[in-house]
């Protein structure tokens, strides 16, 4: 497993070793012994699916504390631009973003830990995204952003009017929420 350095510390993207033959191809999806130690200690909990059409746009989502979230994200069919969102005050990379493709044929994945919010946009005809949590969901530390706040500056690659999202993501705060629970996080 390659691990890739993002410009947000902590956010990496994993690119496993693919075999491949006339049969397929074979690849380890997961390791906690080599996640442990190239990346960091984790535990997930729970693994989570999607399938969405194109032009659906999912998040920006977080958990509040004591519930924030780490996730390992990855898309299996199709293709998507996944994004996290630095949300912790102090950090040198407060409100700066990193947006990475992920898609069935490179396998790659992004680890996205606690004090980021997250979401993707399904560039493909149709897209099957997975995730593991470090943290069951908590719907009473549900929250999120407007995924379209212009000091954001995300593109996300789906024409506005083209866009498809759910009916509480429309109506997610500006960016203009208190992130101060997130000052103590210490998990870089």
């Amino acid at each position: 497993m390659k691990i890739i350095q993002t410009a947000l510390e902590g956010v990496v993207i994993l690119e496993p070793k693919v075999f491949g033959d006339a049969r397929g191809y074979f690849f380890e999806s997961w390791s906690q012994r080599d996640f442990d130690a190239q990346v960091r200690p984790v535990r997930f909990v729970q693994d989570n699916e999607s399938k969405s059409c194109y032009g659906v746009v999912r998040g920006l989502h977080y958990q509040k504390p004591p519930y924030t979230q780490s996730k390992l994200v990855r898309c299996v069919r199709g293709a998507v631009l996944d994004v996290a969102v630095d949300l912790r005050p102090g950090s040198p990379t407060f409100l700066q973003h990193v947006a990475v493709e992920l898609t069935e044929e490179n396998h790659r994945q992004m680890f996205i830990p606690k004090g980021f919010a997250h979401g993707f946009a399904v560039l493909s005809e149709e897209a099957v995204f997975q995730y593991k949590c470090d943290e069951f969901y908590h719907p009473e530390a549900d929250a999120g952003i407007q995924l379209d706040d212009e000091r954001l500056g995300i593109d996300w690659r789906i024409p506005r009017e083209r866009r498809i999202l759910s009916e509480k993501d429309c109506l997610r705060a500006p960016v203009t929420p208190d992130f101060s629970d997130f000052k103590d996080l210490k998990d870089i």
